[in-house]
């Protein structure tokens, strides 16, 4: 059978998020998932906050993370392949505490995001009625751009990520027509330093219906000479662990991919949707 991976998931190390590693592990192996990357959130730039961080100290919560996924990695061996990772919030905003977040733990996966702009709260805070959204989105493509060049992460996580929140704000999905060039700028970026794209599925089971990036940006990747993707759930509870990962796979293949890779020691390797490649 196909290995099925899924390289985005949140621990109860993570503010946002309900299960313990170990929680999460059994999920995966009863789900039948060859692979796993627990990816709980560091903001970079709130580091400094330490202790006040709304979201937690990081100091404390990251190397917990790590230690959970390691014993998780020895404890599961023979049924369950468990990386350490981290999803590394605007990891351009503060250098210093970007080079501290990476220093936290000897990392198989680094997953990069923009969750928000500088001077600016998480998009999932913001009342788009009051604001220009798509000054917003254009902003937001602008650090993606910035951030794709950001020499050590491995994968680009979920392109469309405001759209989330945008969507549910003003009640319809705004046209990223405005922002294709920069989207292109992206892409070229990531496949010019050898990074993957993210294709998340959380956004199937919300209300944008599709994976973020969509079909029709990831047929714009693949196009331009895009092949590294990674898959992941986005996960924030074990039951949602390997939830649409195969719906995933069959999105990538309609935009012309036939693999997706997992990372070990910042390895990409590669994984055929087909069991004769």
């Amino acid at each position: 059978m196909m290995k099925l991976c899924d390289f985005h998931i949140h621990s109860n190390n993570s503010f946002d998020a309900e299960n313990t590693v170990d929680e999460i592990c059994r999920s995966a192996i009863d789900k039948g998932l060859f692979a796993v990357a627990i990816t709980d959130h560091c903001e970079a730039p709130m580091i400094k906050d330490g202790e006040n961080c709304e979201f937690g100290c990081f100091d404390k919560l990251i190397p917990s993370s790590v230690n959970d996924t390691l014993k998780a990695r020895e404890k599961y061996a023979d049924t369950l392949s468990v990386f350490c990772g981290i999803e590394l919030g605007e990891p351009m905003h503060d250098p210093e505490s970007t080079s501290k977040a990476l220093g936290y733990g000897d990392f198989d996966f680094v997953l990069a995001s923009v969750h928000n702009l500088r001077n600016f709260r998480d998009f999932y805070y913001l009342d788009y009625s009051k604001t220009d959204y798509n000054e917003i989105l254009k902003c937001y493509f602008d650090e993606l751009a910035e951030t794709a060049e950001f020499p050590f992460f491995d994968s680009l996580a979920h392109l469309t990520y405001p759209l989330r929140y945008i969507s549910q704000n003003i009640g319809f999905i705004p046209s990223l027509n405005p922002f294709r060039n920069r989207i292109d700028d992206i892409f070229k970026i990531l496949i010019r330093n050898n990074k993957s794209l993210e294709i998340n599925v959380s956004g199937l089971f919300k209300n944008l219906n599709s994976t973020l990036p969509d079909l029709e940006i990831l047929k714009r990747y693949k196009e331009l000479g895009g092949e590294l993707i990674t898959i992941g759930t986005d996960a924030h509870s074990s039951d949602m662990v390997g939830r649409g990962i195969k719906e995933g796979i069959e999105t990538a293949r309609k935009a012309g991919f036939d693999r997706y890779v997992y990372y070990e020691a910042h390895t990409p390797v590669l994984v055929p949707f087909d069991l004769d490649d």
